[in-house]
């Protein structure tokens, strides 16, 4: 079923509206299911005259489906008022249609019901006329007994009969309480019949209205799903931006110029990386990786002898798709948990693999864990990594974050999603 969009209902949105093409299929069917039923009934019945009356059936109901086009016209205007008045316009509404309608009938059905009358006479061999008045009569013969010879002075015989014939009032001629009571008789079975299509209409009406308010529900559902992934994601940089910032204020002030320098044109190229895409779009692992190695890059300055980088990417997950930025507060945790508080060199290894048609994406380290002093649980970082996957993907997902034997592991199973052209090209 098609639908259009029409005028603005109570919220200033686009009401939903039955297509015309729907409601005329509607009209078509239901009169085109009463001219089927009507023939059948005078086959039945054996009334004669079937091309006559075909012909002006099929008149009656192609003007029966313009006059219920007018009705559809008027109820339009009920379309977004509620069910009870929509109930109250069609009872009311349909009376001066139905008496429309039962008055084309009569007209294009008056010269027939003489004619049949007539024909039927005829079967019998009796006459069926009108007189001037318009009474209807018929002329029916009578026996009566033969007349006496003239002269005889006898009786006629006894078997002696005469066939004479008699005019018999069958009908008399039609008043005008006659008319109204015929076109009351005629537009009573209409007048239901256009209810009938009315419940359909608002049937058809009722689920073309609840498609619309499933698709504005799904609209507002993605909106706010949409927006609560970029607040999540615009989280992450200013926790970002704020320890960045922190260590080139150190190597500022520790006189490191030209580290500083390569610092800020790291910091640039990062951000340029960052802020390409759309905060809640999604991007390929590579890109994500990659935006990881820059981070990296910028803390490399800080820890130049003790912060060694892991990159373990297949090639087969590069295209696949994750949430951008995802792995940020993961690695920042690494650097600021593992990284900085020892002296010797601490591994941060990012890997990625396939698992039943999940991805599967680890961040760890082989730091001391996690710190003295402080509570293992979900941190700002670890909590908005959660929440965004939550978010994007439902329940459908896996996240542990916990100390392990040598260090500490953060584990992301999410649905393997890939482009569109690389699936297909998997399956050729």
């Amino acid at each position: 079923m098609t639908t259009t969009l029409t005028s603005e209902d109570a919220h200033g949105e686009p009401a939903a509206t039955v297509s015309f093409r729907t409601v005329l299929f509607s009209m078509v069917v239901l009169w085109a299911t009463y001219y089927v039923l009507t023939t059948v009934r005078s086959l039945v019945m054996d009334l004669g005259m079937q091309f006559e009356l075909g012909w002006r059936r099929l008149l009656v109901t192609a003007i029966g489906v313009l006059l219920t086009l007018v009705l559809w016209l008027l109820l339009r205007l009920f379309d977004n008022r509620p069910l009870w008045l929509k109930i109250s316009a069609a009872i009311a509404l349909a009376v001066p249609i139905a008496l429309a309608i039962g008055q084309v009938n009569y007209l294009v059905f008056k010269e027939t019901e003489f004619a049949q009358r007539q024909a039927y006479a005829e079967r019998y061999n009796l006459n069926l006329r009108r007189d001037e008045s318009g009474n209807l009569l018929i002329d029916v013969p009578v026996r009566r007994p033969a007349p006496a010879q003239p002269g005889a002075g006898q009786p006629a015989p006894a078997d002696g009969e005469v066939v004479d014939s008699q005019s018999v009032l069958i009908e008399e001629a039609e008043t005008y309480s006659d008319f109204w009571r015929k076109l009351l008789d005629i537009a009573l079975g209409r007048y239901f019949l256009l209810l009938a299509w009315a419940s359909t209409y608002f049937a058809l009406l009722a689920g073309v209205q609840a498609r619309a308010a499933q698709r504005r529900e799904e609209q507002f559902r993605s909106a706010a799903k949409a927006a609560e992934l970029r607040s999540l994601r615009y989280q992450v940089n200013p926790h970002f931006l704020f320890n960045t910032l922190n260590s080139l204020s150190a190597l500022v002030m520790t006189g490191k110029a030209a580290t500083a320098e390569k610092m800020i044109q790291t910091i640039s190229r990062f951000y340029r990386h960052s802020l390409a895409t759309e905060p809640t779009a999604d991007v390929s692992l590579r890109d994500e990786f990659d935006l990881q190695k820059l981070y990296l890059d910028i803390e490399a300055v800080r820890f130049p002898t003790r912060l060694v980088c892991v990159f373990d990417l297949p090639a087969d997950l590069e295209e696949a798709r994750v949430p951008g930025m995802i792995l940020q507060p993961l690695v920042e945790n690494s650097v600021k948990y593992a990284v900085s508080p020892v002296s010797r060199p601490v591994t941060i290894t990012l890997a990625a693999r396939e698992e039943f048609d999940r991805l599967v994406i680890t961040v760890g380290d082989d730091g001391p864990g996690v710190p003295q002093g402080t509570t293992h649980g979900f941190g700002i970082g670890l909590a908005n990594v959660r929440d965004r996957l939550e978010a994007r993907f439902g329940p459908d997902i896996g996240f542990s974050s916990a100390p392990v034997p040598g260090g500490y592991c953060t584990e992301i199973r999410i649905p393997l999603s890939r482009p569109l052209s690389q699936q297909t090209s998997r399956h050729d």
